[in-house]
């Protein structure tokens, strides 16, 4: 069905491997405006298809590939796509968002979104040209590394047509994902969809990989003003210290330098926030011994990518957690090594924060004598045939290739096995930055940092709104959740919310207007509440956040910043009940004893995670039961359900 509203191509295809049949899945403005696109449209399909005993390695289970409308607009930073299914790792619904060219390039076949059902009968790979769908033989690239899976790929496309140039774009799973690994990924160029174990769904279905093209045009409701505005808006971005300095100059590296100062930089399995030897691994060392040049994805004036010499090639270098996880994390201060194994684990198709957490969970339950596997803190000269024995399931590979939380239900330690929900936390040590300790446990998806709302951009990586304290973190937590989700529904990399602070807040830490803002913020949950309650209310624009203008004129849809807002709730809200439905409560919104239980510093105790304490403030202020479970009052409201 086409649209009234410009950046959508008005279809969305739903692709049964098992028959081979391809359909339309029916989508209507109405849908387009109560859930926009990407990972909230996806939801929304997945509400209303999932009762809640659907198995992540299932015919049933859907792969839902979507794109936002903003994608092939031009405006900054909107080229990314959403991959959601139901997670091996957790057993509950899971999104992976990622840059790069496939977005663009299925929108350019006519579509908005993929939802592939199913399962094939033999070792396949998809071909999208236009409206064909043809499922090919894939025996010849099975067992392929990435990389190599993918060159080949591009060759079968170019065979098909020889002496033409087919713009294409694709993706893929490496041995992870076909032998199952708990927490595999999906690889298109170098960019990766990397948490939940996506990947591994792919491979039970026996889809090694899919590539698209097409040459369907793009619609923009008004070309004049949303070029005039992406002018604007580039210039904003360039200019503001976080998306125009640190993250081009440094990339997320930049910053275990600041979270070491802050004692927030994971160490030793999260025992500690500080490692002795952090500037061997920080992003200042990475760009002055490695760095060739940063890239970014399409129309990203950010260009936070960094690319790195190693062994005579040009590769991807490591992201924050990367150097976090397999630094500091266990005891590791080569940064050679990181960069190789960053290098491996993209080539095998492996979430690299699942697998370092992972693995420091297992050095530290060897170490307490659970589980007597050989690995140890600080020796690491056998890690790279460690990886490919997890991607094979060889020896204790096929064990830590179940993820720590499972590895914890079988031999014990699950106070240090960190988690959330069965997915592993990012690098940033909460215990320093509470709020982002309550993300971690309540974000839908397990323990993320971005689902979890990054609030420690706020208490310290940002601005420095006293990261101790639990006031006003629960009300602040679900505002930036609720923009984020809608952010990246549209089809924008979360990176453009960081230009949200005004300047002068990030380069004059020490001003009299920074102090008091900073001090203000743990008053001011009653403020962000309100915000969220009466979100669709506020019809206004804010200068610092082109968004709802981006919208406005590239679509043509009204917005204003409390629309845009109420979307993200609307979001975020209908994800948790969908959740529910597979089990998930209060219970689960959880983290392991030594970040709620243990300080950080013996000699404050304000350094752990008050995780119940705000949890309590949280439901309360997404109109929650104190179960955790979305009243039925809440989801009429937010139009989820009539």
């Amino acid at each position: 069905m086409q649209s009234k509203y410009g950046g959508y191509m008005g279809r969305i295809a739903r692709f049964d491997l098992s028959t081979g049949v391809l359909s339309d899945y029916p989508w209507t403005d109405q849908d387009r405006e109560f859930f926009i696109g990407g990972k909230i449209a996806a939801t929304k399909i997945m509400f209303d298809n999932f009762t809640g005993h659907e198995q992540p390695f299932s015919e049933e289970n859907m792969i839902i590939i979507s794109t936002g409308p903003l994608t092939g607009t031009g405006v900054p930073s909107s080229s990314r796509f959403d991959i959601s299914t139901i997670s091996p790792l957790t057993g509950i619904t899971t999104s992976s968002n990622c840059g790069g060219r496939f977005g663009y390039y299925l929108k350019k076949a006519g579509f908005d979104a993929l939802i592939i059902t199913g399962k094939c009968s033999e070792h396949s790979w998809l071909e999208i040209d236009n409206d064909k769908f043809r499922l090919h033989n894939a025996d010849d690239i099975w067992g392929l590394k990435t990389s190599e899976t993918q060159t080949k790929l591009s060759e079968k496309i170019r065979e098909q047509k020889p002496g033409k140039s087919v713009k294409h774009a694709q993706l893929c799973i490496g041995p992870a994902g076909e032998n199952l690994v708990r927490y595999a990924a999906v690889v298109s160029d170098d960019r990766v969809n990397g948490r939940g174990g996506i990947g591994a769904v792919f491979g039970w279905k026996n889809l090694k990989g899919i590539t698209v093209s097409g040459n369907k045009p793009f619609n923009v409701s008004n070309p004049e003003k949303t070029r005039e505005l992406c002018r604007k808006w580039f210039s904003y971005l360039r200019s503001h210290p976080l998306t125009g300095k640190q993250l081009p100059r440094l990339g997320t590296a930049g910053l275990v330098s600041q979270m070491q100062m802050r004692g927030m930089l994971s160490t030793k399995n999260y025992n500690y926030g500080r490692y002795d030897d952090f500037d061997m691994v920080s992003g200042e060392t990475l760009a002055e011994t490695y760095n060739i040049v940063n890239k970014g994805c399409l129309t990203c004036p950010i260009k936070c990518a960094r690319t790195v010499e190693f062994e005579g090639k040009k590769i991807k270098g490591p992201e924050l957690e990367t150097l976090a996880l397999l630094g500091g994390g266990i005891l590791n201060n080569n940064l050679y090594d990181i960069l190789k194994w960053n290098y491996e684990l993209d080539e095998l198709g492996m979430d690299t924060i699942s697998a370092s957490s992972t693995l420091a969970w297992a050095m530290e339950a060897n170490e307490k004598g659970l589980w007597q596997n050989g690995l140890e803190f600080g020796k690491t000269e056998n890690l790279s045939k460690i990886w490919e024995m997890i991607a094979h399931r060889k020896g204790i590979g096929d064990e830590l290739a179940e993820g720590s939380k499972k590895l914890a239900e079988k031999y014990g330690g699950k106070d240090f096995a960190i988690n959330s929900k069965g997915m592993e936390l990012a690098a940033y040590e909460p215990r320093r930055a509470v709020g982002m300790g309550l993300g971690y446990s309540i974000a839908n998806r397990g323990g993320c940092h971005l689902n979890g709302g990054y609030l420690v951009i706020a208490e310290g990586l940002g601005l420095f709104a006293d990261p101790q304290t639990p006031k006003a973190k629960a009300d602040f937590t679900m505002l930036f959740q609720d923009l984020m989700e809608t952010i990246s529904t549209t089809g924008q990399c979360l990176f453009t919310s960081y230009a949200f602070f005004p300047a002068f807040l990030i380069t004059k830490p020490n001003s009299t207007i920074t102090t008091i803002v900073n001090k203000a913020i743990p008053h001011l949950g009653w403020l962000f509440r309100l915000i969220n309650r009466c979100a669709p209310g506020l019809a206004i624009h804010l200068p610092v956040f082109h968004h709802t203008k981006g919208v406005k004129y590239a679509m043509d849809m009204p917005m204003t910043f409390g629309k845009y807002i109420a979307i993200g709730e609307r979001g975020y809200t209908m994800e948790r009940a969908l959740n529910t439905r597979f089990g998930i409560s209060a219970k689960d919104d959880a983290l392991p004893a030594r970040l709620t239980d243990i300080p950080q510093d013996p000699s404050n105790p304000t350094t752990k995670v008050p995780l119940e304490r705000m949890k309590k403030t949280y439901y309360k202020a997404r109109r929650w039961d104190k179960n955790g479970i979305p009243r039925e009052s809440a989801l009429r409201k937010l139009k989820i359900i009539k």
